[in-house]
């Protein structure tokens, strides 16, 4: 496989099954990527399904460190007001915030995967430490101008490849937001 393919690929959090695909197979820890995973890049906010999925996922043991390359205060913001330790101004997808954060969380790379949006830094990132990484579509289609550019290339990458569960509805926006 390699270092940028995704080992899952989903259209949104909210689709990866907290007992199929996480706790099945033995993952325990998850490490959240912050922008366009669960935090929409043009709102700033975590959508309604998203924060459902993440209390549920709690509820069912699994625990979380979300790791950003985000420096702003905002993100330390979100993860104060989701409860969750963070490793931010990362370097991904150099390895040491990804050991940092499996450390803040008392895990280990066998029981833990990484989830988030990109392949250059979460998937890339996961894979350099021999580590599970899913991907998922990002939120929306706003981004950092370096972001959109590596957008292109993961295009490329990824060729035709659709999400697994593109068809299974979420609660739309027009529902709420969760914070």
């Amino acid at each position: 496989m390699s270092f940028l393919e995704p080992d899952r690929y989903f259209s949104r959090l909210s689709h990866v099954d907290i007992d199929r695909d996480l706790l099945a197979l033995g993952y325990h820890h998850v490490l959240l990527d912050v922008d366009n995973t669960i935090l929409t890049r043009d709102t700033h906010e975590v959508p309604r399904d998203v924060g459902f999925w993440l209390a549920k996922a709690r509820d069912a043991g699994l625990t979380f460190c979300l790791v950003s390359n985000n420096w702003h205060e905002g993100v330390y913001q979100l993860a104060n007001r989701l409860s969750l330790p963070i490793v931010a101004k990362a370097v991904k997808p150099l390895p040491p915030a990804f050991l940092a954060a499996m450390r803040k969380i008392g895990a280990v790379r066998a029981n833990t995967v990484v989830v988030g949006d990109q392949l250059v830094t979460d998937v890339m990132g996961a894979h350099f430490l021999g580590m599970k990484a899913y991907l998922l579509a990002p939120l929306v289609e706003q981004d950092l101008r370096h972001t959109l550019l590596l957008r292109n290339f993961e295009r490329l990458v990824m060729g035709e490849r659709q999400p697994e569960n593109v068809g299974e509805s979420v609660q739309t926006q027009e529902e709420g937001r969760f914070l």
